[in-house]
């Protein structure tokens, strides 16, 4: 019997669908920001992303 657990199981998931943390991956991947290693960290995520695109979003504007 195999003693490794979930890839990812008691760290933190942000849910894009639901707008929610999930503790243990519990939805499809493909719905997934993660692993965060605190709550905070996670329901952070989405913020994280917006600031990495706005980022690269000027990065891109000043290369043209």
């Amino acid at each position: 019997m195999s003693t490794v657990g979930t890839p990812g199981e008691g760290q933190y998931w942000y849910n894009v669908s639901t707008k929610t943390v999930e503790k243990g991956p519990q939805s499809d991947w493909s719905q997934l920001l993660g692993p965060y290693d605190t709550v905070a960290e996670a329901e952070a995520a989405m913020a994280k992303v917006q600031a990495r695109n706005e980022a690269w979003d000027e990065a891109e504007e000043e290369d043209e």
